[in-house]
């Protein structure tokens, strides 16, 4: 039997060069279903006005463990971010989670007492190109699967480590905000 993980964080972000729409950016909170992940789990089972949460699933009664919830990080305003949101992005999210039990990222022996809560990110401007017939699903799906098993890989090896971010303090910066360190 693995340790049991009681509260692991983590994020990645993966994009293709050229194609920032489809961009993916999941935030991931994985832990015991008798810790506080399971708590927050079962807390998101109501809707929050704009900010519907669901299962990943990877078809019809096909739920994947760790039992995992999906929160768009935006309002989905439209039929097709939800659509979106319900289809591409949650066929990735849930195919990577179980990918990650196959490939012994998450441990098996603790699929169904964990839980996941993964905050995903869908672009507003998808929503113009999928209804021009430009938006490039199987790319979105590509981002999301990888990001999804990056951070869930990140969040139960604690990366980055603090050694890691202190190091370079004063080398990265914020991608949206240049000035977001002191360059003296």
């Amino acid at each position: 039997m693995s340790n049991k993980i009681i509260f692991k964080a983590g994020e990645a972000t993966i994009f293709s060069e050229g194609k920032d729409v489809t961009a993916a950016m999941p935030e991931i909170l994985i832990g015991a279903v008798d810790g506080p992940v399971g708590t927050a789990f079962a807390n998101m089972m109501a809707q929050s006005k704009g900010h519907t949460a669901m299962f990943a699933v990877r078809d019809i009664n096909q739920l994947v463990r760790p039992a995992t919830m999906m929160v768009p990080k935006v309002t989905l305003k439209d039929s097709i971010n939800i659509e979106l949101f319900g289809g591409v992005v949650q066929a990735a999210t849930a195919d990577a989670i179980l990918d990650c039990v196959i490939e012994g990222i998450i441990p098996r022996d603790q699929v169904n007492d964990l839980c996941i809560v993964s905050l995903v990110w869908i672009d507003p401007g998808c929503a113009a190109l999928a209804k021009e017939g430009k938006l490039d699903k199987a790319d979105m799906y590509k981002n999301n699967y990888e990001a999804t098993k990056l951070a869930i890989k990140r969040a139960l090896n604690d990366e980055p480590s603090i050694e890691e971010l202190i190091k370079n303090r004063h080398t990265i910066k914020h991608c949206m905000w240049e000035d977001s360190w002191d360059q003296k």
